[in-house]
């Protein structure tokens, strides 16, 4: 590197390109707080579907299990897992229609 000085002296900035980047940066920051989402972690909708799910899955299976427990001790294949079925898709039912008739709670 050379000790001599450059033929030209750097160009200074313009204070108005300063305060364009300013309200640049202060709009960004605006813009990140607007878009932010405004319920943190699994919103109601998300939970109720789960809900759902959970009910009928365990309905179904709850209803297979104990049917097929009935059928293995007093040998009447195949009526006890269709009957447990059944029942398992009713109780199932059941609890997604008392759920979906419940008020939905305050989350304040």
């Amino acid at each position: 590197m050379s000790d001599e000085k450059p033929a030209r002296e750097p160009i200074v900035e313009d204070a108005r390109i300063d305060a364009l980047e300013a309200r640049l940066k202060a709009a960004r920051e605006r813009e990140e707080q607007r878009n932010r989402p405004k319920v943190q972690g699994a919103d109601a909708n998300y939970r109720s579907g789960n809900r759902v799910l959970a009910d009928l899955i365990g309905g179904l299976l709850g209803g297979c299990v104990i049917g097929w427990a009935v059928d293995a001790l007093f040998d009447t294949t195949p009526w006890g897992l269709l009957v447990g079925l059944f029942f398992g898709i009713v109780v199932a039912f059941r609890n997604i229609i008392r759920a979906a008739n419940k008020a939905p709670e305050d989350p304040q």
